[in-house]
C-alpha cells in the first residue's frame, strides 16, 4: 500500500467506501446546497403550551442561524435572485499516514470529516497518502500536490483541509499550488470552538487560542510590501533599489496581536477569580463534586440532563457545548453533590485550546470524582479512552496534583455493537453501561456515583426541639443520618456531617465534641 488512497465519500451518516469510484458526477452547479442540512426548527412542531428548556431554545437558535462558511470564496458576483441561496463550503480532506502515527487512517479521516461537517462544510473527497514522515515543504510532497489539485478542479472544491498541524511555510506552499484556501486540523477545531462559544469567558478563551495559533503564521504579501536587504547590500543605506521601510504592516500586526493577547489574558484571569471563588466556596463547605469528562460527542450533556434534569443543549455534533455547566444533585440516600459538564476532548487536541481553557479544565482536576464517558457506538472507543486520559495526565503534570478517582461510563449502549460492548467489558470491567437516551443504567450510575463520592467524616449527636424541624431537615439533606429517635424533648440524631454543619449544630450537641 503506497501513494495516494482515495475515499469516494466521507460522511458521518454512513460507512466509508474504500472502492475507487469514477462515475461520480462533479458537473453539478457548485452553488447548489444540501437542503436537508438546513431544515429550520419548526415552532409549531409541539403543543402550544409546551415549555422548552434552555438547551432546546439554544439548539433551535443554532439551527436557525447556522453559520455558512465559504461564501467569501465565490470568484464571481452572483446577482440572480434564484442563486441567492445559502450553501455549504465544499472541501477536500487530505491526510498523511505514517507507521509511527499508531492510528487507523480511515478512522482519522472519518473524524476529520465529522469536524468539517460540524464547522459547516460539505465533504467531497478524502485522500490519504502513506509516507515515512510528512513532507516539510508541502506536507504531502510536490507530486501528490498536483494530484490533489486535479481533484480540487474536478470537484469544484473551495477548501482543502489537512489532517495535521501545518507550518506557515507548508500553508503558503499548498495555497500557492492548489489555488484554494488551505486549513489544517488545528484551525478547523478552533473555528468550531468560535462558532459554539456562548459565554463571555468562552468567547475570550477561543479568541486567545486563535490569536496564539495565528501569531507564528503571519506572513507578508511578497511584492505588495517593500523588504530591506541584508548583507553588504543592506548595510548602511540598504542597497540600490532596496531602501524602504521593510514589512512594517507585518510588524504592526504582530504588535497588535501581542497587545490583544495580553488584554485577553487579563480578562480571563479576572474571570477565573469568579470561578475560583465559587469553587472555593464549595470546597470550604466540603460539598462533594463530580466532573463529567470524555471525548467530544460522547453524550456528556445528555448524561448531565439524565441525572440532574439540567436541560442543557444536546446536539449530535462535535464540540456542541463548550461552556462548563454545574448542577446540584443528590445521591439516592440524600447526599448533596455537584455535577459539572466540561468541554469535550479529541485526539491531538490543540495545545492552544488546552492553555486557553485551563480554568475550565481545572474543574475536572479539582473534582472528587471523574465520570469518564465513552461513546459505545464508536467502532474504536478505546482510542477515545486513551485520548482523554492523555489530556488529563497532561493537566495533572502541569498542576502537580494527582488525577481524581475515575468512574468509566459507556454511553449510547442502545446504538452500540454487541462485539464492541463485549470488548469494553473486558477492557474496563468496572465500567457502568448506560443509555442517556433511553434511561437504561442511569439508576445504577447514580448508585455508583454515590458510592464513590467522599462522605462526611464528623460524627455528631444532637437533640433538636420539635419546633426547629428545619435543622433536622438540613441534617438529612447535607449529612448522613446514622440513628434517629423521637423523645419528649425533641428529635435525637446521630449523624455524619461536614465540619461547617458540625459547627452550626454545636448548640444542639449532647456529646462533648464531634468524634
Amino acid at each position: 500500500m503506497s501513494g495516494l488512497t482515495r475515499w469516494s465519500r466521507l460522511s458521518t451518516c454512513g460507512t466509508i467506501d474504500l472502492k475507487m469510484t469514477d462515475d461520480t458526477d462533479y458537473s453539478a452547479d457548485p452553488r447548489e446546497f444540501d437542503s436537508a442540512a438546513f431544515d429550520l426548527w419548526n415552532d409549531d412542531a409541539g403543543p402550544a403550551d409546551e415549555v422548552l428548556s434552555t438547551g432546546e431554545l439554544e439548539l433551535a437558535e443554532r439551527t436557525a442561524l447556522r453559520r455558512v462558511a465559504g461564501l467569501s470564496t465565490e470568484l464571481a458576483d452572483v446577482t440572480e435572485v434564484e442563486y441567492r441561496r445559502l450553501r455549504l463550503e465544499r472541501v477536500v480532506l487530505v491526510g498523511v499516514w505514517t507507521e509511527e502515527s499508531g492510528t487507523d487512517p480511515e478512522a482519522s479521516l472519518a473524524e476529520l470529516a465529522r469536524l468539517a461537517e460540524t464547522a459547516g462544510s460539505r465533504v467531497l473527497e478524502g485522500l490519504v497518502q502513506r509516507r515515512g514522515r510528512p513532507d516539510p515543504a508541502t506536507y504531502i510532497g510536490s507530486g501528490k500536490v498536483r494530484e490533489v489539485r486535479d481533484v480540487v478542479v474536478g470537484t469544484g472544491a473551495d477548501t482543502v483541509i489537512c489532517d495535521g498541524e501545518l507550518s506557515a511555510g507548508q500553508l503558503r506552499q499548498l495555497e500557492e499550488r492548489l489555488q484554494v484556501k488551505v486549513v489544517d486540523r488545528t484551525a478547523l477545531i478552533l473555528d468550531i470552538f468560535a462558532q459554539h462559544a456562548q459565554s463571555k469567558e468562552g468567547k475570550a478563551q477561543v479568541e486567545l487560542a486563535q490569536l496564539q495559533y495565528l501569531l507564528p503564521r503571519l506572513r507578508g504579501w511578497g511584492s505588495a510590501m517593500s523588504r530591506q536587504a541584508g548583507g553588504r547590500a543592506g548595510g548602511g543605506n540598504g542597497g540600490v533599489g532596496l531602501r524602504g521601510p521593510g514589512e512594517t504592516k507585518l510588524e504592526t500586526d504582530r504588535r497588535r496581536i501581542h497587545k490583544r493577547i495580553a488584554k485577553l489574558r487579563k480578562q480571563i484571569t479576572a474571570m477565573e477569580v469568579v470561578r475560583d471563588t465559587k469553587r472555593g466556596r464549595r470546597l470550604a463547605n466540603e460539598v462533594p463534586s463530580a466532573a463529567i469528562v470524555g471525548y467530544t460527542n460522547a453524550g456528556k450533556s445528555s448524561l448531565l440532563n439524565a441525572i440532574t434534569q439540567a436541560g442543557v443543549l444536546v446536539q449530535d455534533a462535535l464540540f456542541a457545548t463548550l461552556d462548563p455547566t454545574t448542577r446540584r444533585s443528590r445521591t439516592p440516600d440524600g447526599l448533596v453533590y455537584t455535577l459539572t459538564d466540561t468541554v469535550g476532548f479529541v485526539r491531538h487536541l490543540p495545545h492552544q485550546i488546552v492553555e486557553a481553557f485551563r480554568s475550565t479544565l481545572d474543574e475536572a482536576a479539582d473534582a472528587d470524582l471523574l465520570v469518564h464517558v465513552i461513546d459505545g457506538s464508536e467502532a474504536r472507543p478505546e482510542w477515545q479512552l486513551d485520548a482523554v486520559r492523555e489530556v488529563l495526565a497532561e493537566i495533572s503534570d502541569q498542576r502537580g496534583v494527582p488525577i481524581p478517582p475515575e468512574l468509566v461510563v459507556v454511553n449510547k449502549t442502545d446504538a452500540a455493537d454487541h462485539v464492541v460492548l463485549a470488548r469494553l467489558r473486558n477492557l474496563v470491567p468496572d465500567a457502568v453501561f448506560v443509555s442517556a437516551h433511553t434511561g437504561v443504567g442511569i439508576t445504577e450510575l447514580r448508585e455508583r456515583i454515590a458510592a464513590a463520592l467522599p462522605r462526611p467524616g464528623l460524627v455528631v449527636e444532637i437533640l433538636v426541639p420539635y419546633d426547629q424541624g428545619d435543622v433536622v431537615a438540613r441534617v438529612h439533606a447535607e449529612g448522613e443520618v446514622l440513628e434517629q429517635r423521637h423523645t419528649p424533648e425533641g428529635t435525637e440524631l446521630r449523624a455524619k456531617v461536614r465540619s461547617d454543619l458540625a459547627g452550626a449544630l454545636r448548640r444542639y450537641a449532647t456529646n462533648r465534641a464531634p468524634a
